[in-house]
């Protein structure tokens, strides 16, 4: 017949063993209600995520293509592999947190690239425009020089030579360079139009054409 003694200690045991158990059981409901948080907050997230894609997408004229568009893609465009870590529920928030916080890395990447215009990216919006300006100039020179060897064979008359000299050509080099900028000088993601610096723009240009126009008549006599 056991003691009294043997009686105490096995209930001592007993209450030991109920007592961990409990502790054991908070544990595991504090793990997993910061693991359902953790959810919750990556689920918000990737919402977030989702919403800014689409923005960019819409601003760049492409359509998401739907919900894997958001994961990071590997070679070939196809989406990073996730390593099996399906059976620890812990494991595989975090690889999720890592793949959300990659996502985030390309879409910073495409938000600075959306900020910057196709033509001519990483100059300023003056040089992109003096640049433009005197392209459009120099393509105006061409076409004068075609008229001045038209000219010069009967096919063009003085006054039509002078009028596009001084009007047509400048005029039309700079109408170009102005659309040129706000055409491909836009930053895709842009909520105003770029500065386009239309009176240095127009000076280029008027004064560019008639310059070389003068001075091809000065290698003209200088020939003769």
């Amino acid at each position: 017949m056991a003691t009294f003694d043997e009686y105490a200690a096995a209930v001592r045991q007993l209450s030991g063993q109920v007592r961990d158990g409990e502790r054991g059981a908070a544990a595991e409901a504090e793990r997993r209600r910061r693991l359902h948080a953790g959810v919750d907050q990556l689920g918000q997230r990737l919402m977030v995520q989702e919403q800014r894609l689409e923005q960019l997408g819409q601003a760049i004229g492409v359509a998401p293509a739907g919900p894997a568009s958001a994961a990071p893609a590997g070679a070939a465009g196809s989406p990073t592999p996730v390593p099996a870590v399906a059976d620890d529920p812990a494991a595989a928030l975090e690889e999720a947190r890592r793949l959300a916080d990659e996502a985030d890395g390309h879409t910073r990447h495409v938000e600075a690239l959306g900020q910057r215009p196709e033509l001519l990216p990483t100059w300023s919006p003056a040089a992109r425009a003096v640049a433009v300006y005197v392209a459009c100039a120099a393509v105006g020179v061409l076409l004068m020089l075609v008229l001045v060897v038209a000219s010069g064979v009967g096919l063009v008359s003085g006054f039509t030579l002078g009028a596009w000299v001084c009007a047509g050509l400048p005029v039309l080099s700079f109408a170009a360079g102005w659309f040129i900028l706000g055409r491909w000088g836009r930053p895709a993601l842009a909520t105003v139009d770029p500065p386009r610096f239309v009176p240095l723009g127009f000076v280029i240009c008027v004064a560019l054409v008639p310059i070389a126009y003068c001075a091809s008549l000065l290698v003209v006599r200088a020939l003769r």
